[in-house]
């Protein structure tokens, strides 16, 4: 992940001009551009004129320090803070947000001192403009840690003050309404780090308004023509299917009237990605998306949602198994309606949302509608008691994590939006990411009753640690005050939380165990290679200078927790023999042959399979040791690898995959199809048939549109499994040519 921010890019373009600080704005503004007129009739609705006076002083600074920066646009720098702070006046944040908007950039673009802004404008705000500014100043062992490094900070400001997320995500809004001027090249890598991160971030949040902003326009950036195609389709088909809506709203807002109900009800029109996802997940075509209908209906008291629901059963036929009560069982992130799909006119599927007054400004602005520092904790709502513990939860981890790359990991796996609901025995709900395991339950109560979990009952009946949980199991933790974590249970849980303070105890209560375990496999691989364990301090530097530990102790630690691989290690110091004149034992490996590292596929992060050319079971493979102690595996014809090779060929060991291997695996393969109706969903079907997932769907087509190019990326569980569904996929109509994408 790349985490840049595109006007960080623009700073470099700069020429000075005439107009003196203080001036308002010139007066030759470009149409569509933020100007400080417009904020400050936003703010001078809900502001004081005391505020006001120190958002102007605020901008006055922001736009010294900018003077003569241009946009990459040739606009005047200063237009896109004011654009953040105007977005940010859209959820009626308070001066010190709106002042902190404005200066988001000045530490980070124009190297104004911390203090200097303290002193200006006091310790609230500039803690905000440090929580926004990246740490360009540090240098890194790696690009991955510095992003790694910044995303982190701005986590842990957030943690402190959401107002940080919130400035941050209005940063990022603009940024990408305005990313058209940038190259392909970083406008794919942008709009490919907000999808990853910032929109999972709103969606947390409960920010809906910015998560399909975000969504659309980060999907317009990564696939161009897909989102044409779909704009001019939808674009199309709106026209075509007025009469329908028009006929369903008449109904319905009759229908209520009848039953004597105070409504709002409007339609609702699906985002591009949103339709653009649902025909990639579930294989369909575009007319049977939109054949979806959406309409809100919101009134005012929650039993009226419930009489309401009765009165569209009666109109419409109810859809068996597509009813959910979300105002019952509210998702994660605040959101409430109850939700049901009906059979329309001409048996068009038509989807409802039900929803008060109360929930619909939720459901549109997350926690921006109640933020946690407005009343203080008297008046904490419900919504922000959720946002509270996510993120307090945050700091947990960062407490019980050792370095960046780690606590990001950690984070995003709770980024998901997937969720599972599950109850305590009292019958309190718990939200945890789809795929967590009752051990993950546990944490999510409290670490103590995860460190001394020893059982599980779920719905009464008892199971293991590692069983994965569903929607409405009760769950029942059995805990011992003699029971400790295990190593193996990092290799279940599922979320952030319970990983880190699984390693946070085993660094730490189980240091010395963890230590002496790493220490003696360590020498068990080196004794394999015909190297002594007493390494000589030459040796030592250099390894400790090649990777981001500090010490022997803790290498031998992160090996005792399985944090990096032994083999790995050992592999490395044997790279580093002819450097520093380490002594191999009397028993040298015969011959210099060195046996293959075993690979599972299973590691974790001290093992990546290559991108470029996606090993699977079954390939011949090769590894690439990173100075990290990781390992790369690439196949043995890739491309890559051999440029690579030739580089630093003292780098590349033997690898081998090893048995039992319970996992699927990334694959690419395209296919050339004829242009013709049906063909995506029958390839499709076929991949399903023969037990193999879709990961991802690419089309080209050609100038005569006569023949298609499609491009999966499929997840399989060998080379003979993906061999078995080549013989398949060539045996279906319309199919010219299938083959295995290579590197």
């Amino acid at each position: 992940m790349n985490l840049t921010t595109p006007d960080s890019t623009q700073a470099g373009n700069k020429t000075r001009a005439r107009r003196p600080a203080s001036a308002p704005e010139p007066q030759d503004t470009p149409p569509g551009v933020a100007t400080v007129t417009g904020l400050i009739n936003k703010l001078s609705q809900y502001l004081t004129p005391a505020e006001l006076k120190k958002v102007k002083e605020a901008y006055r600074f922001s736009d010294e320090k900018h003077l003569g920066q241009l946009r990459k646009s040739g606009e005047p720098y200063i237009s896109h803070p004011i654009a953040v702070a105007e977005i940010c006046a859209d959820w009626k944040l308070d001066a010190q947000a709106i002042m902190a908007a404005l200066l988001h950039d000045v530490i980070e673009d124009q190297d104004v001192k911390k203090d200097e802004l303290i002193e200006r404008f006091g310790p609230q705000v500039a803690n905000l403009v440090d929580g926004l500014s990246k740490l360009e100043k540090i240098e890194f062992q790696s690009l991955v840690e510095a992003q790694a490094e910044n995303f982190r900070k701005m986590l842990l400001a957030m943690a402190s003050d959401v107002r940080v997320i919130l400035i941050k995500l209005a940063d990022r809004l603009h940024n990408m309404r305005t990313l058209g001027f940038m190259t392909q090249a970083k406008k794919r890598r942008i709009a490919s780090e907000t999808m990853e991160v910032y929109v999972p971030i709103a969606h947390r949040l409960g920010l809906n308004d910015i998560y399909r902003e975000l969504q659309d326009l980060s999907f317009s950036h990564l696939y161009p023509m897909r989102y044409r195609t779909l704009a001019k389709a939808v674009k199309a088909a709106r026209g075509n299917r007025r009469e329908v809506v028009k006929k369903i709203l008449e109904a319905v807002k009759n229908t209520l009237a009848a039953a004597g109900l105070p409504a709002e009800v409007y339609g609702r029109e699906k985002t591009l990605y949103g339709i653009y996802k649902k025909m990639r997940n579930k294989h369909l075509s575009f007319s049977q998306v939109l054949d979806v209908y959406g309409f809100r209906v919101v009134l005012d008291t929650v039993p009226n949602c419930y009489v309401a629901l009765g009165a569209l059963h009666g109109l419409y036929k109810p859809m068996p198994g597509k009813f959910k009560d979300y105002i019952a069982i509210r998702k994660i992130n605040g959101y409430q309606s109850l939700h049901t799909t009906l059979i329309g006119p001409y048996g068009t599927p038509v989807e409802f949302q039900i929803r008060t007054q109360e929930m619909h400004r939720t459901a549109e602005s997350g926690v921006a509608a109640h933020w946690l520092y407005k009343n203080g904790d008297a008046n904490i709502s419900d919504l922000q008691q959720r946002t509270h513990a996510w993120l307090q939860s945050l700091l947990d981890i960062q407490q019980q994590t050792g370095d960046s790359a780690e606590f990001l990991e950690h984070v995003k796996v709770d980024l998901f939006p997937d969720s599972v609901y599950v109850f305590t025995p009292k019958s309190k709900i718990i939200a945890l990411p789809r795929g967590a395991t009752a051990l993950d339950f546990a944490y999510s109560i409290h670490t103590g009753i995860g460190d001394h979990t020893v059982g599980v009952k779920i719905n009464h009946e008892p199971q293991p640690l590692r069983t994965e949980l569903h929607n409405g199991d009760i769950v029942e933790i059995v805990t011992d005050t003699e029971s400790r974590p295990s190593p193996t249970w990092l290799s279940f849980v599922r979320t952030g939380k319970a990983r880190s303070a699984i390693r946070h105890h085993l660094r730490t209560i189980n240091l010395n165990e963890s230590v002496e375990l790493g220490q003696e496999l360590l020498a068990q691989s080196l004794g394999h290679l015909g190297i002594s364990p007493e390494l000589p301090p030459a040796t030592i530097e250099k390894l400790l200078g090649e990777s981001s530990a500090k010490s022997m102790d803790e290498m031998y630690a992160d090996i005792g927790i399985g944090k990096r691989m032994p083999a790995l290690v050992a592999r490395h110091i044997f790279g580093l023999i002819d450097d520093t004149g380490a002594l191999p034992a009397a028993q040298p490996v015969a011959g210099g042959e060195l046996d293959p590292v075993t690979i599972y596929g299973s590691e974790g992060v001290s093992v990546q399979l290559a991108p470029c050319c996606l090993p699977i079971p079954g390939d011949s493979i090769i590894g690439q040791l990173r100075r990290d102690q990781g390992l790369v595996v690439h196949t043995a014809d890739c491309s890559q690898a051999k440029r690579l090779r030739m580089k630093e060929p003292d780098r590349w060991i033997p690898v081998q995959w090893g048995t039992e291997l319970n996992r699927r695996f990334d694959c690419r393969i395209r296919l050339l199809i004829n242009n013709e109706k049906g063909i995506l969903a029958r390839v499709a079907a076929e991949i399903g048939e023969s037990d193999a997932n879709i990961t991802y769907v690419g089309m080209d087509e050609d100038d005569q549109n006569m023949m298609t190019q499609l491009r999966f990326t499929i997840q399989v569980k060998d080379r003979v499994h993906l061999a078995h569904l080549i013989r398949n996929l060539r045996r279906v109509a319309g199919v010219n040519r299938v083959e295995r994408e290579r590197a």
